[in-house]
Parts: structure tokens; C-alpha cells; sequence
């Protein structure tokens, strides 16, 4: 009896012992900060959408909320200095900036930059003033100018392809023949709309609100690029592809357009946990309708697009969903 007694005490006091490690820590929670850009392209609404259903579905997220920037440029920023976990970028620019080549020649490369998938083509919009007399991007020489916000994505591409026409807007980079005024989608819609420029650049998903809004008002059109252009920007610069406008896809357009485009993507930082990463991943493909419902451009973000155009090696969360799905990630996207 004595010896069922003192046997009972041990096993009773091994048990408080390791209650602490049976219960096992905490589970984790997140509070996530996701970069967009402005309010009046795609990638606001895009990442609010995001938002929602993360902190809807996924039970570790506490809170995700959308934040407005300049755009890919500053969301690399913000992600390198660890202000947000989550962004949406250019391919091209996130290509840079992990090479620490290009528009970020002088900033050492971000290295810890991981992509997560592929969002939706970002298609590059040459709107002008309807009695401006622009018919080409060539015609912008001498005129006004809205190639975005400084030093924004969007910005970037303007510098790239006014660069193949012979255009220069920059007054470090020599002489200018082209009069820029550095602001978002919506103050450019409205110098558009009040005859203040004779057009912008505005890249974005097809439909991008601020086009919408421009081209309802009758006041603005779209241009098309010419074919030999096209094919002097892609070789030159390998991230962007062709791309068609549908007639149709935008108020009173009714011819379709010819421009270019590159790729969303979805991207994050080495030091994020890959429960978490794999975690956001699958949600956004379980919930895609509610993606969609928000903006008509992610349509296309699909299992099968969901590599389209990664310049940048992949957080070791998202490849653990995306091979979990069957999609044939290539070894130079793996690095973890």
C-alpha cells in the first residue's frame, strides 16, 4: 500500500512537471500591415480584398488591414525595414531590388525578398487629352506630362519607355523635352479632365478606377503603342510582355488597345513564418472569389498563373502550398 502511495506521489509530481511542455506554448498570432499603392489603381483595392479574407479565415491573423503608398518602390522599402510583412510589386521592380541593379544601383541588394505568387498582369495605360493632338507616345515631346508619382513603380516604367521614343522627362539624366508633374492616378485624371496636362501614364489591372473615371468624363482616351516599339521595350527590357486592351473593356473605348504589361506579384520577407506565408497563400486561392468580387483583374490569379513572371526566389511557405497543389515550381525559384 505504502509503496501504490509513493508511486502515486512521483508519477502525480512528473505530471505537474511537464504540464507546462503537455499544454505546449501559445499559438501564435499576427497582425499584418499589407503595401498597396494608391488609392485609385488596383492595388488598394486588391490588398483590402486580401485583408478581408485573411482576417476572416485564417484564425492566427488577429488583424490585416491595407496600407496606401507611392507604390513598388516604397513597399520594398517598407518591407526591407520591416514596417510591413506583406506587399504587392512590379516584377521588374522587385527583380531590382533584389539584384541591387537599376533604379536600386547604390542601395545593396535586398536579398531577404521573397515572392509568394503571381497576382495579375500590370497593363501600362498611355491616356491622353482628347483635344491634346497626341496620337503616339512620340507626341508627348514638348507637351505635359503625369508619369506618376516620383520614384513610384509606375514612374519607373514611364522613364523606360519614354526612353525607347527618345523622350526625357528627368532633368539629372540630361536634357528634357518632355514637362513631368509627379503625381497619382487621381490628381492625373483630374489635370486631365481641367486641361492642366495633355495626358499620363497609369499602370494597373484591367479595369483600373482611374481610367474608368477619365474616360466616362469624355474627356481623355487611350493611345496604343506601335508594334516596333513594343518589341524595342521587351527586348530591352525582358520583364515586360505585349499586351492587348480588349475594345470594350473601358467607357467610350471602342477600339481595342496595344500596350504592354508585366506582372503582380505577391511578395514577402525571408524572416516571415512559413506557417504564416503558407497559411495567406492557401487562403487567397480558397477565397478567390472574394478576390475577384473586389477587382475584376485578379481573375487571372490562378493556380495555374501563379509563377507567371516570378523574378524573385519564393518564401519556402508558399512553396510548400503550391507543390502541395501540384504546381511545378522550378529550382531557381527555391532557395531556402
Amino acid at each position: 500500500m505504502r509503496k501504490s502511495i509513493i508511486a502515486a506521489v512521483v508519477v502525480l509530481a512528473l505530471v505537474f512537471a511537464a504540464g507546462p511542455m503537455i499544454v505546449g506554448a501559445e499559438a501564435k498570432s499576427y497582425r499584418l500591415n499589407i503595401a498597396t499603392a494608391t488609392t485609385g489603381g488596383a492595388y488598394y483595392p486588391i490588398g483590402n480584398a486580401m485583408a478581408q479574407i485573411w482576417s476572416k479565415n485564417i484564425k492566427e491573423v488577429i488583424r490585416a488591414s491595407a496600407q496606401s503608398t507611392a507604390g513598388t518602390p516604397q513597399n520594398v522599402e517598407l518591407m526591407r525595414n520591416e514596417e510591413v510583412q506583406i506587399a504587392i510589386g512590379q516584377n521588374g521592380i522587385c527583380y531590382y531590388a533584389f539584384n541591387g541593379k537599376g533604379t536600386y544601383e547604390g542601395k545593396p541588394p535586398y536579398k531577404e525578398m521573397r515572392g509568394m505568387f503571381t497576382l495579375y498582369p500590370n497593363v501600362m495605360h498611355w491616356i491622353v487629352r482628347k483635344d491634346a493632338g497626341i496620337k503616339s507616345v512620340a507626341d508627348f515631346k514638348g507637351k505635359k506630362f503625369v508619369p506618376g508619382q516620383v520614384a513610384s513603380a509606375t514612374e519607373v516604367n514611364s522613364r523606360e519607355m519614354m526612353e525607347v521614343y527618345g523622350l526625357n522627362y528627368m532633368k539629372d539624366q540630361g536634357e528634357t523635352n518632355v514637362t513631368a508633374d509627379y503625381l497619382g492616378y487621381n490628381e492625373a485624371v483630374d489635370l486631365i479632365k481641367n486641361a492642366q496636362t495633355d495626358g499620363a501614364h497609369i499602370a494597373g489591372g484591367v479595369p483600373t478606377a482611374a481610367i474608368m473615371d477619365v474616360l466616362s468624363s469624355g474627356a481623355g482616351e487611350l493611345i496604343s503603342m506601335e508594334e516596333d516599339k513594343i518589341k524595342e521595350i521587351v527586348e530591352k527590357f525582358p520583364w515586360y510582355f505585349p499586351f492587348t486592351i480588349p475594345a470594350g473593356s473601358y467607357p467610350n473605348q471602342d477600339k481595342e488597345i496595344r500596350t504592354i504589361a508585366l506582372s503582380n506579384i505577391l511578395f514577402t520577407d525571408v524572416r516571415q513564418d512559413e506557417e504564416l506565408v503558407y497559411l495567406l497563400t492557401k487562403a487567397t486561392y480558397d477565397f478567390h472569389d472574394d478576390l475577384v468580387a473586389a477587382h475584376k483583374a485578379t481573375a487571372y490569379t490562378l493556380l495555374e498563373n501563379s509563377l507567371n513572371g516570378m523574378t524573385i526566389p519564393l518564401h519556402k511557405g508558399a512553396v510548400k502550398y503550391l507543390k502541395e497543389k501540384g504546381v511545378n515550381v522550378p529550382e531557381k525559384l527555391i532557395v531556402d
